[in-house]
């Protein structure tokens, strides 16, 4: 199925944080069937470091630098809203629903099976098919440890580091450690 939407209209609804329903979620389940073929062919062969910077700009739909590293299996329900930086590391089995919005600064390291999660739902039953989207924003030099997860609306600040298991429902400030569920902040970063 090719994808014949705009997709400056599908940033522009993203980035208002106004509710997805009708219309966006057709728009919504077109730029999924595209993801899907493509993590496939990344996931399934193996793939050259220069093949998986090519198959990630065509997820994203934009330039990925050559210092980019990614370990398949890599799994997202979009991929048109995620933006990398430089010396990013991605490890395997990773799930970005990035409807929302995924900003990744430089020189992030991703540990295995963490997720990165843009929309919620509607509280009230009979509308909990509408979908609300917020973006995450990872800063410069962040680490995040193995099997964290991030939830929507959540900004990592510069060179913090994310615990593994940690569960991120808040805001982390640049230069502190946060772990736990929910994740709190335990302490800052040792700089020596």
């Amino acid at each position: 199925m090719e994808c014949v939407i705009d997709l400056n209209a599908f940033y522009k609804h993203m980035k208002s944080g106004n509710v997805v329903k009708d219309e966006m979620l057709k728009v919504f389940n077109i730029l999924s069937q595209e993801a899907l073929k493509i993590t496939m062919e990344l996931n399934t062969k193996y793939h050259t470091p220069d093949e998986i910077i090519d198959l990630f700009e065509k997820l994203t739909s934009k330039k990925i630098d050559k210092s980019f590293r990614l370990f398949p299996p890599f799994y997202t329900d979009c991929g048109k809203n995620i933006t990398i930086g430089k010396n990013v590391f991605i490890n395997a089995c990773c799930k970005f629903q990035d409807q929302g919005g995924i900003t990744i600064g430089d020189g992030v390291l991703i540990g295995h099976n963490v997720t990165l999660a843009t929309l919620n739902h509607e509280e009230n039953p009979k509308k909990r098919q509408y979908i609300y989207p917020k973006p995450i924003k990872i800063g410069n030099d962040v680490w995040i440890g193995s099997n964290a997860t991030i939830l929507a609306g959540v900004t990592i600040g510069d060179g913090a580091i994310i615990g593994a298991n940690a569960v991120v429902t808040r805001d982390v400030p640049d230069n502190t450690i946060a772990a736990g569920v929910p994740a709190r902040i335990i302490r800052k970063v040792k700089d020596e």
